[in-house]
């Protein structure tokens, strides 16, 4: 792939850029499911998404010669039924492929399922009081723990009840919840017992400019080894908060500091994990340029054989970026000082650069992607705790109303920890997106 993935995106690029000298001349194109809508009811209405995405890397896995590209294409396609002001039916069918890549299996593709199918009573977003029944998406606070994962060709959902209650800047939301299974080639379904209930709240009138998030959750889960190798099952408890709010002079912050303990098996649980970030918008300055700096750290296990797991459980996040463009990095056994630049060059452009610096928590403990899964470990912790560094850049551009163009390149360079356990080549990532709302 090295040799074609250049061109191919850079190809890909300059359509971009023609489709984007254009835009300055078409504000809006109507879609045809908007003309179909206005000879419906108004308490019926479709709607979808078309999404295409060109992607690739080289240096897989940090080896030489370990290269892919692939395309991947996702529709989405929506029916909502609202009949009265306080029911709502919403169902979502999805189709989801790769080209190019095998073998093809989720998150890459999940061929003609149902992504949503719910029930709501009132309005879980909006009104005072709200209850939602069924298979459904679960965002809460900035996605770090709970989300659907947009960037993944095969989003995350839950099958769940959701009831909401908001009242004078407060709420509350109460969920249980099991997440959905993908399988590809059959319809998809939840594991039973693998559940977890919690409650979600929001506080915006305590501290001015500032919104508080606490919460607890409940986690089971059946059939997991612990340390000894036995199978047993995961019983457990997380609370913390998100705080984030304004400043005077265009500063702003955030916070989120998560705990848990519980037990797994014999094994004791205890984690933690936090977020930090301070930031500054220039009103006056071109681009109207925002600069950051931010430090993520999430606490990694120090003894396999202990009866005690440390490494941090970062549930259901919508982990893209987070940690990095590439998503080789994951809120797991990390410390991460991340700092970058998001700015707005026209009215329908956005850029934003970024760069990375990561340790491991624990030198005994493994490396974690973005989805959890352990990709490398120094077992006996002499491959030192520098992962290495990354540096990103990222572009978003509105074309037109219903359709938006965004690129981005991701490049690691490996520091001490991954040139010992693997052959140390950089990683590059770059994408072409094309996303049609209809």
């Amino acid at each position: 792939m090295g040799s074609g993935i250049c061109p191919a995106v850079f190809g890909l690029l300059s359509l971009v850029s023609g489709l984007y000298a254009q835009s300055s001349q078409t504000a809006s194109i109507a879609s045809p499911v908007s003309e179909v809508n206005k000879a419906l009811p108004s308490w019926i209405r479709f709607a979808g998404e078309f999404r295409t995405r060109f992607e690739g890397y080289t240096g897989g896995s940090f080896k030489p010669s370990a290269t892919d590209a692939y395309t991947l294409t996702r529709l989405k396609l929506d029916l909502t039924i609202k009949p009265t002001s306080w029911l709502k039916f919403f169902g979502e069918g999805f189709d989801a492929r790769v080209i190019g890549r095998s073998p093809a299996l989720p998150p890459y593709q999940n061929t003609w399922d149902i992504r949503q199918a719910y029930i709501e009573l009132g309005d879980t977003e909006k009104q005072m009081l709200g209850l939602r029944a069924g298979r459904q998406v679960i965002n809460l606070g900035d996605q770090r723990l709970m989300g659907e994962s947009p960037f993944s060709n095969v989003e995350r959902t839950f099958d769940a009840i959701r009831g909401a209650f908001r009242m004078d800047g407060y709420r509350v939301d109460v969920i249980s919840a099991s997440v959905v299974n993908v399988v590809d080639g059959t319809w998809d379904h939840h594991q039973q017992g693998n559940d977890i209930h919690g409650l979600y709240g929001g506080i915006e009138r305590l501290i001015p400019g500032a919104t508080i998030e606490p919460y607890v959750f409940w986690r089971l889960q059946p059939r997991v080894k612990n340390e000894e190798g036995a199978i047993a099952s995961v019983n457990e408890k997380v609370g913390g908060f998100r705080w984030v709010g304004t400043l005077p002079a265009d500063f702003d912050y955030g916070v989120e500091m998560v705990r848990e303990f519980g037990s797994l098996g014999a094994d004791r649980i205890h984690a933690w994990a936090g977020h930090w970030v301070v930031g500054h918008t220039f009103q006056s300055a071109w681009a109207t340029p925002r600069a950051y700096v931010e430090f993520n750290h999430a606490s990694g296990d120090g003894n396999a054989k202990d009866g005690i797991r440390g490494t941090f459980d970062q549930l259901y996040p919508s982990g893209h970026d987070k940690y990095g463009l590439s998503d080789e990095i994951g809120w797991r056994n990390m410390s991460d000082f991340r700092t970058g630049l998001e700015t707005r060059p026209r009215r329908n452009l956005k850029v934003n650069l970024e760069y990375n610096d990561w340790h491991l928590a624990s030198r005994y403990d493994a490396m974690y992607n973005s989805s959890g899964t352990a990709l490398f470990r120094s077992a006996n912790g002499t491959a030192g705790t520098h992962i290495g560094q990354e540096l990103d850049i990222i572009g978003t551009l509105t074309l037109f109303a219903p359709l938006q163009a965004g690129a981005g390149f991701a490049r690691i360079f490996p520091g001490e920890f991954l040139k010992h356990v693997t052959p140390g080549q950089p990683y590059n990532f770059p994408y072409v997106m094309f996303t049609y709302t209809f």
